[in-house]
């Protein structure tokens, strides 16, 4: 059963118990007796308090034969009722459900997030480049082990369910996301994930993971902007690792360097941007956040490399941009 079925349930059997109760003393006294007084009398019976009859049961045979089969079996109801709930609250349960409620409500107050389907050898990479980029994630990931192993990941929200099944994916707020990125095991199942996404909302950007890249023109069909095949990559990796080895190293020292996480990020120049009319020299990019213009994507498609200081920046112009991650969310933030 439900946790929060059960936990209701229980409420209700102890509660019936003591309404029962009440109402039997009511109505074997014709009404004679204060409704508060039978469901005081119902409760120190319950309980075996010891306290004295407040109500006129002694010498009254039908209420003695009702308050003896109310203690016998009501008693046993309300000790199994207190026991299973203590056994719930014991058990962190309940505390489970209350932090399951409070995320849900966090879910449902995001907009523009990115949604991860799938925990596992590549999801959880994922999940932490998307953190490191002070990116709001939610997973979705039906394995409780995987789950575990991603709350690594700090304040880290998820939905414990299958990514192919529609209401998992309006739970995580797909109508709202930026970006779902699909990172299952199975390329059925991230196909049907692909297909489905696409059909919840028709603007959100989809990445999906790949094991055959022959099947590539399938998940594009299903709605995918972009199929990425961690195979291919790998071996692309490997030939530059032995062709360019200077090169990818320091690629790599760049990534895991000590002083700081570098990445190669964009900034989108918009009608309220500061930096809107300004020259790149004139925007503090370098002067003021350290970062370094690698290129710029124009209103009309075509990338510029390595731009000079005097380029003019427009609105709706995406600069491409190297730096510390820091320093990168900080320029998104001010600029």
């Amino acid at each position: 059963m439900d946790l929060k079925r059960r936990f209701y349930s229980l409420i209700i059997i102890i509660l019936s118990v003591a309404i029962f109760g009440s109402i039997g003393y009511y109505l074997l006294f014709s009404g004679s007796q204060k409704y508060i007084d039978c469901l005081y009398m119902t409760l120190i019976s319950l309980t075996s308090v010891g306290y004295g009859e407040i109500i006129p049961i002694t010498g009254n045979v039908p209420a003695q034969v009702f308050t003896m089969l109310l203690i016998t079996v009501g008693l046993g109801v309300i000790l199994y009722g207190i026991s299973a709930l203590a056994a719930l609250f014991i058990e962190g349960e309940v505390s489970g459900l209350l932090r399951k409620e409070k995320m849900e409500k966090t879910i449902k107050k995001l907009k523009g997030h990115f949604i991860v389907c799938g925990g596992g050898e590549t999801g959880f990479p994922v999940l932490m480049e998307l953190d490191k980029n002070g990116e709001a994630i939610v997973l979705i990931e039906q394995d409780e082990n995987k789950i575990e192993i991603c709350k690594s990941i700090a304040n880290l929200l998820y939905i414990k369910g299958d990514a192919t099944e529609d209401d998992n994916l309006i739970a995580a707020g797909i109508e709202r996301a930026r970006g779902l990125l699909v990172v299952l095991p199975s390329d059925k199942d991230a196909l049907y994930a692909t297909m489905t996404a696409r059909m919840l909302n028709q603007k959100l950007r989809i990445i999906t993971r790949v094991a055959n890249p022959m099947l590539e023109p399938k998940f594009v069909k299903a709605g995918a902007n972009r199929v990425v095949s961690p195979n291919f990559i790998g071996a692309l990796r490997m030939a530059s690792e032995m062709i360019r080895p200077v090169a990818v190293g320091f690629l790599d020292q760049m990534l895991r360097s000590n002083e700081g996480d570098l990445r190669i990020h964009e900034i989108i120049i918009t009608e309220k941007c500061d930096a809107r009319g300004k020259t790149i020299a004139q925007s503090g990019l370098k002067d003021s956040f350290g970062l370094l213009v690698l290129g710029i994507r124009c209103q009309d498609g075509k990338l510029q490399f390595n731009p000079p200081p005097s380029q003019q920046l427009t609105p709706g112009m995406v600069l491409v941009v190297m730096g510390e991650m820091s320093k990168i969310i900080l320029a998104r933030q001010t600029m």
